[in-house]
């Protein structure tokens, strides 16, 4: 059968009556060719009063009725997971030998386009509000709601946004979650892209916070997208920022009390500063054990907003944080004092474990020599 082959009513019937599966309701023009379906037919199906409809460019919904979330979502990633025109030409050989590094660049993109044409959405995946919601945001619209479905594609992808398809590009994709068999960007970069589309202070608050709330992910990673996005230059944003870091501390000193009381460990003194006797402050921690000179510290640290500077990254933010907390911690130690880190994501995902190094470093005090003097005052 070639594309002037009319096809069979009965095969067409059939199509339309396919199981409940959205993507067998959902189909590309490729997909339909490869049932016995050429596109003349298929647009014919499409036309006022027919069976068919065609929400977008070379994507056809087998029944007449309104989109399902799910198959609008289907949709867009067939939309803009279609095969090039470049990939489906392919490159013809050309006569000669190549040089290994074209022959390794040319195996190389054989095994790149391989993996890709495995999935009818090539490398492509919902991100923005329509993640969210999939992820199950309250705090994101319901799907057949949004105007857009956000879809993150590569920078060089040659398609327009159209229709309820918006196109996202990007340098460089993330791995994608799978929900439902849909490919789903990661949380962070859904809320970067979220973000990036928001004008509004209240929305962008809410799902920031929501997503350190209920789990999702920490406070320092989604800063980490809003960084790499660009979105720390909007004071909305920044605002937003400040709301969430102190949420995302709020909930690991929450956890570290329960950690203390379920786990029966002795009441340390909270949120305490240390001085030496007559000398400088040592710094803050947020448990400390006197009798045993053990103080636990929570690593919230994120990357702050505070503009992006010509002569300075994001990257050397972060080393001069971490070797501040360093420096820290072996003046610390240096005067016997020993302290345990503890991770918001640790304490979330692993409480025993914590509860075990926290109990384990009380312990070895009476091991260690005695700890220096020190001035304990509130924090």
């Amino acid at each position: 059968m070639n594309n002037n082959t009319p096809a069979s009513p009965r095969l067409l019937s059939h199509l339309g009556h396919l199981s409940d599966d959205v993507r067998s309701r959902v189909l590309s023009l490729a997909q339909l060719r490869e049932r016995g379906v050429p596109g003349g037919r298929a647009t014919a199906q499409c036309r006022p009063g027919g069976p068919w409809q065609q929400p977008l460019p070379g994507v056809f919904l087998l029944h007449a009725g309104p989109p399902t979330a799910e198959e609008r979502l289907q949709a867009v990633l067939l939309y803009a997971g279609r095969p090039s025109a470049e990939s489906s030409r392919g490159v013809p050989a050309q006569p000669g030998r190549l040089a290994p590094s074209a022959t390794a660049a040319a195996a190389a993109t054989s095994a790149s386009s391989s993996a890709t044409s495995l999935s009818p959405y090539g490398a492509v995946m919902i991100t923005g509000l329509a993640a969210l919601a999939l992820y199950g945001f309250s705090s994101a619209p319901p799907l057949l709601s949004l105007d857009h479905v956000d879809v993150l594609v590569p920078r060089t992808r040659r398609l327009r946004s159209t229709g309820y398809a918006r196109l996202i590009r990007a340098h460089s994709l993330p791995r994608p979650e799978r929900i439902d068999g849909m490919p789903v960007a990661p949380v962070g970069r859904a809320l970067a892209d979220a973000v990036a589309e928001s004008s509004d202070a209240d929305t962008v608050v809410a799902l920031l916070t929501e997503a350190v709330r209920a789990g999702h992910c920490e406070p320092a990673l989604v800063v980490r997208e809003l960084s790499r996005s660009g979105l720390l230059a909007r004071q909305h944003v920044v605002d937003a920022v400040d709301t969430l870091l102190a949420e995302g501390r709020t909930l690991a000193e929450g956890r570290l009390y329960e950690l203390v009381r379920v786990y029966g460990i002795q009441e340390p003194l909270w949120n305490v500063d240390l001085r030496l006797p007559g000398g400088p402050r040592l710094g803050g921690v947020d448990a400390y054990w006197p009798d045993q000179a053990v103080a636990v510290e929570l690593d919230t640290r994120a990357p702050r907003p505070g503009g992006r500077a010509a002569d300075r990254t994001d990257d050397e933010d972060e080393d001069e944080q971490w070797s501040a907390a360093v420096r820290k911690r072996e003046h610390l130690e240096r005067l016997g004092i020993t302290v345990v880190h503890l991770t918001p994501r640790k304490l979330r995902e692993a409480l025993d474990q914590q509860a075990t190094v926290v109990r384990t470093a009380l312990r070895a005090a009476n091991d260690r020599d005695p700890a220096a003097q020190v001035v304990i005052l509130p924090r």
